[in-house]
């Protein structure tokens, strides 16, 4: 046993001789250049290549480098053992990642590639303008040299994207508005953000399920529709119209909409905005997935230039007078003359030139008295879908019951369904009355329904008598009207009749003369 230490010592001790007469012999220059000859030869002779992605590109952060982490935490979750877990700010979920110097294989278009976490102490810094971490951390891609072209042309765009879309998922959406006006903050932005946590679903939206398929559908078409707008030539952008009288889920409808596709919106407030630059402005610094709303656009504006010579009333589809329509340069201001936005201005916003800084972006006007509108703005192109927000029927009476009462599909009686769509279209009520009709006695759901039928009766009755007295009126301005007409075609009669007895009063005159 002495034996077996001993000629282990004298083996230890002619490596240490070894290795120290190779550091006299070899200087630290000749054996660094030896390790990188034969690396070299190595990579000559190997299939495979490799790509390092660090953190810090110089003294900037590397996006390559979050947008791996963020993707291979997808896979991770799920075939990782070792795992690191963040929640990043803003975020509604934890994010999985690689532990130190860990790997894990992924495969793209049947190519298989080796990412591995790499992750060592950094040496000590040299000046720097900015504070380094104590870690140098990076990622280590291995690929085989014949699927170069396709992860250098493909797969890390891939990773860019699909990172994108789990930075939405996790991250809360964002209310911007431009309370500002224009004017940009020390960071240069003009607009100002909130968390968006507003739960209104297409599930929970009050309205006819049909009509909400077909939204649905026209949204994910146009959200998946990138290679279709490329091949059409046109701008990846959307707009809809909102309309119909007040408390029948407009505001809900935008939020539904936001939560449905994951995007942020951006409140733009019309009377915080003086000239069209600052509106150019706005719309540069607005993102790409986001919702542009302007609400009650009636209200925020004035087309004092573009009103119609006819003062009755008009069809919002019937064209413009060639006039008012070359008119293009409308004020949009108040009376106040503060606000020196044009109508052009708007125009070009929505579907000009500047609505084409970004991509996947949907426009979303609102407003009570869609007669008030100029056509200009609802034309296709600008306002492509028109969504009239109605007052609730039955079908989005049933989401409500459900949404506050948590009645389903046969849990009331026929009977009693049968009275209420009966009523509820001769009511005309909205769903924000009677959804405050329902909250206030959700904790009794049986008196709620009773007094909910109640209502819906007197209010299916005083609209009836409404519409008896409308009917009366309406049939006494004809006969108005009539009379009107036949005293029109009488005065002449009755003028021919007067001129004659003149004629015949002068003739006579001259004749006793």
């Amino acid at each position: 046993m002495n034996e077996y230490w001993t000629s282990l010592a004298s083996l230890l001790g002619a490596f240490a001789f070894f290795q120290t007469l190779v550091h006299l012999v070899f200087p630290p220059e000749l054996r660094f250049a030896s390790v990188k000859f034969f690396n070299r030869i190595f990579h000559v002779f190997s299939s495979y290549c490799y790509f390092e992605i660090t953190e810090i590109d110089g003294v900037n952060t590397n996006e390559l480098y979050n947008a791996v982490q963020l993707y291979l935490s997808s896979s991770v979750s799920i075939t990782g053992s070792r795992l690191s877990l963040t929640r990043a700010l803003n975020s509604s979920g934890f994010t999985f990642g690689l532990a130190n110097n860990d790997s894990i294989f992924d495969t793209f278009n049947g190519v298989n590639v080796l990412w591995e976490h790499v992750v060592t102490q950094r040496q000590a810094q040299t000046f720097s303008w900015r504070p380094l971490p104590d870690e140098k951390r990076g990622f280590t891609l291995r690929i085989k040299k014949k699927d170069k072209a396709l992860i250098l042309n493909s797969y890390l765009d891939y990773i860019m994207e699909k990172a994108n879309e789990i930075r939405r998922k996790n991250q809360d959406r964002l209310l911007y508005t431009n309370s500002r006006g224009g004017s940009l903050d020390s960071r240069g932005h003009p607009w100002e953000s909130v968390p968006f946590k507003h739960p209104s679903t297409f599930d929970t939206l009050a309205m006819d399920p049909e009509k909400k398929k077909e939204i649905m559908e026209d949204l994910l078409d146009f959200a998946n529709g990138q290679a279709f707008y490329q091949k059409t030539g046109r701008a990846w952008k959307r707009g809809y119209l909102l309309y119909g009288p007040p408390g029948t889920g407009k505001s809900s409808m935008i939020a539904g909409m936001a939560n449905f596709l994951g995007y942020d919106i951006y409140d733009l407030e019309l009377t915080e905005v003086h000239t069209n630059s600052e509106l150019r402005k706005l719309l540069m610094k607005t993102s790409s997935k986001s919702i542009i709303v302007i609400e009650d656009i009636d209200c925020s504006i004035n087309l004092t230039n573009r009103k119609n010579n006819n003062t009755g009333s008009r069809n919002y589809y019937d064209p413009v007078p060639a006039p008012e329509m070359r008119g293009g340069c409308a004020s949009l201001g108040g009376e106040d003359g503060g606000n020196s936005i044009t109508l052009s201005g708007l125009l070009n916003f929505t579907d000009g030139l500047w609505s084409c800084c970004g991509s996947e972006r949907i426009f979303v006007f609102t407003t009570n008295h869609i007669e008030k509108l100029d056509p200009a703005l609802l034309r296709s192109g600008r306002m492509d879908m028109h969504i009239y927000m109605s007052y609730c029927s039955f079908p989005a009476l049933r989401i409500l019951l459900k949404n506050y009462l948590g009645y389903d599909e046969g849990d009331l009686e026929n009977s009693l369904l049968n009275e209420l769509e009966e009523f509820i279209d001769k009511a005309q009520m909205t769903p924000a009355d009677i959804s405050e009709v329902l909250i206030k006695s959700r904790r009794h759901k049986e008196k709620a329904v009773n007094e909910l039928l109640e209502i819906l009766k007197s209010r299916a009755e005083k609209n009836q008598k409404k519409g008896f007295l409308r009917e009366k009126n309406r049939d006494e301005d004809e006969e108005e009207e009539e009379e009107q007409e036949k005293r029109a075609l009488e005065s002449p009669k009755q003028e021919s009749e007067i001129e004659d007895n003149c004629r015949e009063e002068d003739e006579e005159e001259k004749i006793n003369k």
